[in-house]
């Protein structure tokens, strides 16, 4: 058997595992839940740790999902002490995804502590956005405290990327030409201007709060809003269950974060699965607008994620709604971030090019 990198996925609800060869070819992948009242490192000591013993003395590389890797690493990185402490400081950032990540972390260095761990971030693809796109426009001792739109759902909008370049090669087309519009729609979702491979604009920003209308999540809000609720006595605590929890689809349709449900519905009749639907549609069109706006164009628009890979409705009226771009194409591509991750690690994994902290 070829050596293995083990992927391992963990957020603030699911565990998922993978295991993939040097080709990239995955051989091996299992996801499960994980409920609030769930112990991580029981999880993995019994349900993980039996299903990976077959194969353990193939892995030479362990690579973990990190959601946020602020502006210190910007490509896969190799762990040690110095790099794991940094990730503790970066919690506050991203305090429901890092720590699971970190846990990981820890549990995997003990089950295999002679295996190179890596870390693969999810904002490290948006490295590239220029000044325009990653600043606000607040005060500067703001701006350069760290208060600036880093993107998110990176390493799939690259594997994206890397996927209709390809198709375009096959094509016998430059992918250095490419200007793409990478549609991340899950329960979370982002876009990604993309040109030759590069991001330049994306809709996420200092948190994964921005921009789309998500599952619950209320995607880009007026500041004003958020000012009123506190002058109104809302703690920072509420305002955060509000914008991450209670919003986006569920909050619109008074039934559900779950697209699925709401299409049901809004044939049904169903006046707030409606309103939903509408409100979704309206935001997605006018942000792919944006993007094509900061690509001078665009070629090739890519769904991907649960929502973009499976909505069928969906890929009708965005072909409908998007004629105005006339040479616009429009793709399904199959997520693959486990797979992602792992061709990440492999290809930083040579000494020279081990380190990605500013």
């Amino acid at each position: 058997m070829r050596e293995l990198c083990l992927v391992l996925n963990l957020g603030s609800s699911s565990l998922k595992a993978a295991l993939v060869d040097p080709t990239g070819a995955c051989l091996w992948q299992k996801s499960r839940s994980l409920q609030p009242s769930d112990e991580l490192d029981w999880v993995l000591d019994s349900w993980l740790a039996p299903q990976l013993k077959p194969f353990r003395d193939h892995i030479d590389l362990i690579a973990h999902r990190v959601v946020h890797g602020g502006e210190q690493f910007t490509a896969p990185t190799l762990i040690d002490r110095v790099v794991e402490k940094t990730l503790q400081e970066l919690i506050p950032l991203a305090p429901l995804h890092n720590p699971p990540a970190l846990r990981g972390l820890a549990w995997s260095r003990g089950w295999a502590p002679s295996v190179p761990q890596w870390a693969c971030f999810d904002t490290a693809f948006h490295s590239s956005l220029p000044a325009s796109a990653s600043s606000y426009a607040i005060p500067t001792e703001l701006r350069c405290g760290g208060f600036r739109r880093f993107g998110f759902h990176g390493i799939n909008h690259q594997h994206v990327s890397e996927s209709i370049a390809r198709q375009w090669r096959e094509h016998g087309k430059d992918p250095a030409q490419l200007r793409l519009i990478s549609a991340h729609l899950g329960a979370g979702a982002s876009l990604a201007a993309i040109r030759g491979g590069i991001c330049i604009d994306t809709t996420m920003g200092y948190t994964p709060l921005e921009g789309l209308v998500m599952a619950t999540r209320s995607g880009s809000v007026d500041p004003g809003l958020l000012l009123d609720l506190m002058r109104k006595g809302y703690s920072a605590d509420q305002i955060a269950s509000i914008l991450q929890e209670q919003s986006g689809l569920k909050g619109l349709s008074d039934l559900s974060g779950d697209m699925q449900e709401i299409r049901s519905e809004a044939l049904a009749g169903h006046n707030g699965a409606i309103r939903a639907l509408a409100v979704f549609k309206h935001r997605l069109l006018q942000l792919i607008g944006s993007m094509a706006a900061s690509l001078r164009g665009a070629d090739v628009l890519a769904l991907t994620g649960g929502i973009g890979e499976h909505d069928v409705a969906l890929l009708a009226e965005l072909k409908l709604e998007l004629k105005w771009l006339p040479s616009l194409d429009i793709n399904v591509v199959e997520a693959d971030e486990e797979g992602m991750i792992a061709k990440l690690c492999r290809r930083h994994s040579t000494p020279s090019r081990s380190a990605a902290v500013r």
